[in-house]
């Protein structure tokens, strides 16, 4: 029997883009596509779209900038800071706005999975924030990176029957659905648009993107069959993260708008939909809210670990164990501080105003380097697209930040 042993297997490959998903699918993306919906009915489906396309953009060049150099985002930023000042003032003001910002998202993740939770058990006396944080403890702590690939892979798919099974319940109008690709800005909407981009691409999700596609193609020696993987991965992982959350305004569109009925997050939406569409509409919501906290709970302080511990890279291993650690209990604490979420991401709205448009420049600055992308750095039409991200990051970042002042 003639057996080729060079022939590799076919197999099943989930690569780090599902962290992306399931990072960027938090409670705040979820509150922010229902409000969507039920203020503005299916019209802001091409915000999202958008916002999906510049994600993958940017989390494509993550990706490549990873498997390309075997290194993190912020190693290859502190490697292109040779002056001591710049470095540690970039070191600091990424240090500060990744630890408060995620330690506020984690805040407001933990409280959006207890939202869910709470849902389903409303009469319960259990402390859910501290079950959610035992839940996420283990895997931050312990897990390897298949490991928590596979948890990510998990939860996307649990989020997906979740939110998508519930739109295809709420049996929405798909003519009026598609429309909501026409680009327009209905009065008083754009603030939502923001919110929508805001809350889909976000800067640590380059930190996290950068050094998982690093250590899943660490050991690949054939960079354009690890880069044909890396895009494969990104387009399929946020692709439908993509359709989730369009299931999501278009569950709220199609029960809500026009309706006279006040929803103010996924909570009120799973609550109102039991009188319409009975019990499993509100378990299936409630569901999916719960997963939606729980995945990105996981991922916030693992991007805070790459992006603070990778611009220092002589850190002792205790300080790469430490900051997720205290990242989350940090958002442990906030969640049960008595805070509302909203005023929890008021925090982080701030920090990712500031973020946002400077590591998408840096970003941008790196993949143009010849020095250390040679062939593999960005053609024209990806700077088109950058460019145009980046400019949209200017202009998401001051509107952000003006609306955490107002």
């Amino acid at each position: 029997m003639n057996h080729n042993p060079k022939t590799p297997r076919k197999k099943i490959t989930v690569g780090p883009a599902t962290w992306v998903a399931a990072a960027f699918i938090g409670p705040g993306t979820v509150t922010a596509c229902t409000l969507a919906g039920a203020n503005f009915g299916y019209a802001l489906l091409w915000a999202l779209l958008f916002s999906v396309l510049a994600c993958m953009a940017l989390q494509e060049m993550a990706a490549r900038l990873g498997v390309i150099t075997k290194k993190g985002l912020s190693e290859n930023i502190a490697d292109q800071l040779q002056n001591p000042t710049l470095r540690y003032a970039a070191f600091g003001l990424i240090a500060l706005a990744i630890f408060i910002g995620n330690s506020a998202y984690e805040g407001g993740n933990i409280a959006g999975a207890v939202l869910g939770i709470s849902t389903l058990w409303p009469e319960s006396n259990i402390p859910w924030p501290m079950v959610i944080g035992a839940i996420a403890a283990p895997v931050i702590v312990l897990g390897q990176n298949k490991t928590i690939t596979w948890v990510m892979t998990v939860l996307v798919v649990l989020m997906s029957v979740a939110f998508v099974g519930t739109f295809v319940m709420v049996d929405a109008d798909m003519g009026a659905f598609f429309k909501g690709f026409e680009p327009r800005i209905p009065e008083g909407a754009l603030l939502t648009v923001v919110a929508l981009i805001g809350t889909t691409v976000v800067p640590y999700n380059l930190f996290l993107h950068a050094t998982a596609a690093k250590d899943q193609w660490k050991d690949s020696d054939a960079p354009e069959h690890a880069l044909a993987q890396a895009r494969k991965d990104i387009l399929i992982a946020i692709g439908v993260g993509g359709l989730i959350s369009m299931a999501i305004i278009g569950t709220a569109a199609a029960a809500f708008f026009q309706q006279q009925i006040e929803v103010h997050n996924a909570a009120d939406m799973a609550k109102q939909l039991t009188p319409l569409f009975g019990e499993q509409a509100k378990y299936l919501m409630a569901l999916g809210l719960f997963a939606a906290g729980v995945s990105s709970a996981i991922t916030a302080p693992l991007a805070a670990r790459y992006a603070i511990v990778g611009m220092w890279p002589k850190a002792p291993a205790l300080f790469s164990e430490t900051v997720p650690i205290v990242v989350l209990i940090s958002g442990l604490a906030l969640s049960l501080s008595g805070y509302q979420p909203i005023t929890i991401i008021w925090f982080a709205q701030i920090a990712n105003g500031i973020l946002l448009p400077l590591i998408a420049m840096f970003l941008l600055s790196l993949m143009n380097n010849s020095h250390i992308l040679g062939r593999y750095k960005n053609t024209a039409w990806h700077n088109v697209a950058g460019g145009v991200v980046v400019l949209v990051t200017l202009i998401l970042s001051t509107k952000s930040l003006m609306v955490a002042f107002s």
